[in-house]
């Protein structure tokens, strides 16, 4: 084990340690790592697909839906290929530098990930409270111009915390038994005073979710309200319809940030590869619904995800068939004067 044993003298190198206590397992724990994060792949790129292919879903509702398919195909990339190489290879090195930069951008990506859904909260509260001020208030411009809002808090926010521990003074063991460089895991190597780090760690956690989720509920709570205003049994329906795939992505996302939190703060009795996991499926699991929450939900984007779906199929089949009529038209031939290359040239080009 002659890796592990760091001291001063190897001052660029961390160690991740995967899961510690399910080392015999990590094999078997990959599987599902690799699956959700290819099944997230293919669900977040399949919806930026459709919705770049077809003019009808360029509007803000969908562009949010970019938004957020691009947040979670960033999150698992920053985490996946990483503890993959642990899994698989046994490749637990990573430089400082690197450490530092993966941290930074997991959290960056994860506050962009809360400002997107509350901007989607946003949309929902004009949608149903103001539906006639929607188009004026709600452009495309005006979406982009709040993705760009939302990612400038997110590193204005974030970039202290690399650059706080930078200036630290990292122990001896050197060891990290995580699968990833979370801010909380890097602080506990820090041999120096950091009150500073703690302090801010905890301001940025509460000024975050507490705007986030407080703008969340509020928003919610005015569409409740002017939902139970309207008369309609049927309007209910259809007005709370139009957020249950909101509702579902929510619960989703921060769900596993609060036990994720709790566990770690209040759990000291949880034997730790349960912290650890916890954290990874926070990072795994929504990327992986989210895409399937709304297409299953919102119906327009399930019929261009059908229709672009099907038509695939189509061409590859037609395409195949075509290929086969002139592999028999051209075997079938019967060229008397000799000029059989000739004409089944032409075949093939038409």
């Amino acid at each position: 084990m002659a890796p592990f044993n760091f001291t001063h003298s190897d001052t660029s190198t961390f160690i991740l340690m995967g899961i510690p206590g399910l080392e015999a397992a990590h094999i078997w724990i990959s599987i599902p790592f690799f699956t959700f994060y290819i099944i997230s792949l293919l669900g977040n790129v399949t919806l930026l697909s459709v919705v770049g292919k077809e003019q009808t879903l360029q509007k803000p509702l969908y562009l949010l839906l970019c938004m957020l398919a691009l947040t979670d195909i960033a999150t698992p990339t920053f985490v996946v290929p990483k503890a993959l190489g642990i899994f698989w290879f046994n490749l637990k090195g990573i430089t400082v530098a690197g450490c530092l930069t993966q941290m930074f951008f997991l959290h960056t990506i994860s506050v962009m990930h809360s400002s997107t859904l509350v901007t989607m909260a946003f949309d929902r509260y004009v949608a149903i409270c103001n539906p006639l001020r929607y188009a004026t208030i709600l452009t495309n411009a005006q979406i982009a111009k709040l993705g760009l809002v939302g990612f400038i808090r997110a590193v204005l926010f974030i970039l202290p915390l690399p650059l706080l521990l930078s200036q630290q003074t990292f122990c001896a063991n050197r060891i990290i038994p995580h699968t990833q460089c979370e801010h909380i895991a890097l602080e506990k190597m820090v041999c120096g005073d950091i009150r500073v780090n703690r302090i801010y760690g905890y301001v940025l956690m509460f000024v975050i979710n507490g705007f986030d989720l407080t703008f969340i509920a509020l928003s919610y709570g005015l569409i409740i309200r002017a939902v139970l205003r309207i008369s309609s049994h049927k309007a209910h329906q259809k007005a709370l319809n139009t957020c249950t795939a909101h509702i579902c992505v929510m619960l989703t996302y921060y769900t596993p940030t609060f036990f994720s939190i709790l566990t770690h703060y209040f759990g000291q009795g949880i034997a730790p590869y349960v912290h650890i996991i916890l954290a990874d499926l926070y990072l795994l699991i929504p990327p992986m619904l989210n895409p399937i929450i709304y297409g299953v939900k919102t119906k327009e984007l399930r019929d261009k995800v059908v229709k672009y779906t099907c038509r695939s199929s189509a061409d590859t089949k037609f395409t195949q068939s075509s290929a086969d009529t002139r592999d028999d038209i051209s075997s079938g031939l019967q060229c008397p004067s000799g000029n059989c290359q000739i004409v089944r040239e032409y075949v093939n080009q038409h």
